[in-house]
C-alpha cells in the first residue's frame, strides 16, 4: 500500500480528534530535498476550516501520527508543511514485496476495461519516412505501450494516405523518367525510389513554370497550365475512374513503398495491429452525413453542400460534403473513426498522434462525433506534438531536403560507433557484437532524445549531442544498466540466503523511495499521454543509483546480509530501467 494511503485515514482521524473537524481529502506532496522527510502533508488547506497557526496545527498532527502510526518515527514542520519521516521497516517491507515482481509498475489488463486505439505514423505513399515521422512513430508506440502498462487493452493502428494528386505525381514522374527502374534493379528501397520520383516531378514542374512565365504567363497561370501538372490531374481522374493501367501502376508502386516502410518500422522497433488505407476510407462518412441531416446536426446550403455550424461552440462553420457530393477530409475522418469501432467493438476511446498543425481539425472532428451521439467520442485525444527541426532548419519533401528516417538511424549508429571507439571500452567484443552494440546505443540515443521532451514542445535535434555518455541521455542510462549487469555477473554468491536487514543506509532508502514511485509514474504518463514522464523518471532513478554506487560499497561490503541486499537492490533498479525503457521502445545492452 502506498504511503499516502497508509497515512490518509490516520490524518483524518487526527483532525477529527484534535479539532473536531471532518475532512474528506488530505493533500500530500513529495518532501523537498533540503528537508528531512519521506512525504509531506500540506497544512494550508486546513486553515480554511481550523483557525490557528499552521506550524502549531502541523505539530499537533505530527505528534498524533508518531503516537498512533507504527511507520511514522518523527516529523518536522516548515511553515505550512508537515514533513513526515517513515521507518526503514516500511521501505524494507515494500522492497521485499516487489523485488521479484517482474511486472512491477504495471497493472494487469482488466477484462471489463474498454480498449484504446492509438493511431500513429500515417504516412503518404509518395516518399520515405523522415525525421518528423520518427517523432510521430516513437511517440505513438510509446504512448500505446504506456497505456497498456497502465491496465488497458490497446490496439495500434495507422491510416496510410495512398491516394490523391501527390501520389499521382510520383507515378507520372516514374512513367516519364523511370526507365523501368524497380527496387530490385536499382538497389534502392521502394519508398526511397518512389520518393526520388516525387522530387523529380517537382523539378520538372518548376522548369515548365519558368518556361511559361518566360512566355508572358503570370506565376499563378503557369502553375495551373504547366503540362506536367495537367497530366497528373488527368491521372488522378483516371484513378478515380478505375482505369486498369493506372490502377496497376498505383498498386505496384504502393507495394514498393509498403515493403520499404515495413523495413523502416522493423529497424525503428515499432509495430501495428491494423492498417487502414485512404483509398478504402475516402468514401466512408458520406452515409453519416445523411444521418446528421435527418437529426438536424448538419444543414444543407442552397448549392447542395452540407455544413455543420459550430459557431455556438466557439468554432466555425465546417463543410462535410461538397456541392458535387464529394467528401472532404473531415467526412473521411468521421467515417474512419466509426468504422474502427465497428471493426473493434471493444474500443472505448482513441488517441490520434498527429502534429500540432492539425489542432483545430481534431477539435472539430471530436466535437462532430460527440454531436452525432457516439459515447466513445467522449474519450478521444489528439496527441499533438511539436515539429522536429535540425540546426540547418526546416525540411521540405518535394525539394528532397528531408532527413530520411533510414539515413538518420544509420547516422546515429555511426555516431555511436565513433564515440564508443574513442572511449575505448570495447575489448573482447566480436565485430558482430560491436555492430549490435553501436545500433543499440545509437537508436537508444535517438529515441531517448526525442521522448524525454514533452510532446507539445518543438525539438531541435542534434545527433552528436544525443549520443553523449553523460547527462540526461539514452547512452548514460544504458551505461548504468550495463554497469549493474557487470555487478550482478560478479556476485557469485547465493543471494537468496540472507538474513533480513533491519536498517537502511540513507542512499539505500532514497533508492527504494525512487523505485516506489514507478507505478504512479506509469499511471501519470498514461493519463497525460507523455512518454517524457517515463524518460525523466528513469534518468532520476539512474542518478539516484549512481549516487548510491559512489557512496556505499556493494561487492566489497563485509557484512554478507548487507551485501546481498545491495545486490538485490541493484538488480531491481536494473529491472526497472529495462521495463521503463521497454515502454519507450529502447533496448538496453548487457555489456557496454
Amino acid at each position: 500500500m502506498k504511503l499516502s494511503q497508509i497515512l490518509n485515514t490516520p490524518i483524518q482521524n487526527a483532525v477529527q480528534e484534535l479539532f473536531d473537524v471532518t475532512i474528506d481529502k488530505v493533500e500530500f506532496q513529495a518532501t523537498r530535498k533540503e528537508f528531512e522527510g519521506d512525504i509531506t502533508v500540506v497544512i494550508f488547506p486546513l486553515l480554511k476550516i481550523i483557525k490557528g497557526n499552521p506550524v502549531e496545527l502541523g505539530t499537533k498532527i505530527g505528534n498524533y501520527l508518531v503516537d498512533n502510526v507504527d511507520v511514522v518515527i518523527r516529523f518536522n514542520v516548515v511553515s505550512g508543511f508537515l514533513n513526515i519521516v517513515v521507518s526503514d521497516e516500511y521501505y524494507l517491507n515494500f522492497f521485499n514485496e516487489i523485488k521479484d515482481d517482474a511486472a512491477f509498475g504495471s497493472v494487469a489488463v482488466s477484462p471489463n476495461e474498454k480498449a484504446i486505439m492509438v493511431e500513429y505514423s500515417s504516412p503518404n505513399t509518395n516518399k520515405p519516412l523522415h525525421l518528423g515521422h520518427v517523432r510521430n512513430n516513437l511517440l505513438g508506440y510509446a504512448v500505446a505501450e504506456i497505456i497498456k502498462a497502465s491496465g488497458k487493452k490497446v490496439y495500434k493502428t495507422q491510416i496510410i494516405n495512398d491516394r490523391g494528386i501527390h501520389i499521382c505525381k510520383s507515378m507520372l514522374a516514374w512513367q516519364k523518367f523511370g526507365e523501368g527502374q524497380t527496387p530490385e534493379n536499382s538497389g534502392l528501397k521502394g519508398d526511397k525510389l518512389v520518393g526520388n520520383f516525387y522530387v523529380a516531378f517537382d523539378k520538372q514542374y518548376k522548369v515548365e513554370i519558368t518556361a511559361l512565365m518566360a512566355q508572358g504567363k503570370t506565376e499563378d497561370e503557369a502553375k495551373k497550365q504547366a503540362p506536367i501538372i495537367l497530366e497528373a490531374q488527368q491521372m488522378l481522374l483516371d484513378w478515380e475512374a478505375g482505369k486498369p493501367e493506372v490502377m496497376a501502376l498505383w498498386k505496384t508502386m504502393n507495394q514498393w513503398v509498403y515493403d520499404g516502410f515495413a523495413e523502416t518500422y522493423k529497424n525503428l522497433g515499432v509495430d501495428f495491429d491494423s492498417y487502414y488505407y485512404e483509398s478504402n476510407t475516402y468514401l466512408l462518412g458520406k452515409e453519416v452525413v445523411q444521418f446528421g441531416l435527418e437529426k438536424g446536426i448538419f444543414e444543407k446550403d442552397p448549392d447542395g453542400s452540407v455544413w455543420i455550424d459550430l459557431t455556438p461552440d466557439g468554432l466555425d462553420r465546417k463543410i462535410v460534403l461538397r456541392s458535387d457530393g464529394t467528401a472532404v477530409y473531415m467526412t473521411q475522418d468521421i467515417g474512419t473513426a466509426i468504422q474502427r469501432v465497428k471493426d473493434f467493438p471493444d474500443v472505448g476511446g482513441m488517441v490520434y498522434t498527429v502534429g500540432n498543425e492539425q489542432d483545430y481539425h481534431f477539435k472539430v472532428l471530436f466535437l462532430i462525433l460527440k454531436k452525432l451521439g457516439f459515447d466513445w467520442a467522449e474519450s478521444l485525444f489528439h496527441l499533438s506534438y511539436g515539429m522536429v527541426e535540425l540546426p540547418s532548419g526546416k525540411m521540405k519533401s518535394r525539394e528532397g531536403t528531408v532527413v530520411d528516417a533510414d539515413d538518420l538511424m544509420e547516422e546515429m549508429t555511426a555516431t555511436s560507433r565513433k564515440i564508443s571507439t574513442e572511449l575505448g571500452k570495447l575489448e573482447g567484443y566480436s565485430e558482430e557484437e560491436k555492430a549490435k552494440l553501436f545500433q543499440t546505443i545509437g537508436l537508444g540515443a535517438l529515441k531517448y532524445y526525442i521522448l524525454k521532451v514533452d510532446p507539445k514542445k518543438q525539438i531541435l535535434f542534434n545527433p552528436e549531442e544525443s549520443v553523449d555518455f553523460a547527462g540526461n541521455t539514452g547512452p548514460f542510462i544504458q551505461y548504468t544498466y550495463a554497469r549493474i549487469q557487470s555487478i550482478l555477473r560478479k556476485a557469485d554468491f547465493d543471494t537468496s540466503k540472507a538474513n533480513p536487514i533491519t536498517a537502511l543506509h540513507l542512499k539505500e532508502k532514497e533508492l527504494v523511495k525512487q523505485i516506489e514511485l514507478f507505478p504512479e509514474v506509469i499511471q501519470n504518463a498514461a493519463n497525460n499521454h507523455s512518454p517524457a514522464l517515463i524518460a525523466n523518471y528513469t534518468y532520476e532513478l539512474v542518478k539516484e543509483y549512481n549516487s548510491f554506487y559512489q557512496s556505499v560499497s556493494i561487492l566489497g561490503e563485509e557484512d554478507l546480509d548487507k551485501k546481498i541486499f545491495r545486490v538485490q537492490l541493484s538488480r531491481k533498479v536494473s529491472d526497472t530501467i529495462k521495463f521503463a525503457f521497454g515502454l519507450l521502445g529502447i533496448e538496453v545492452p548487457e555489456r557496454m
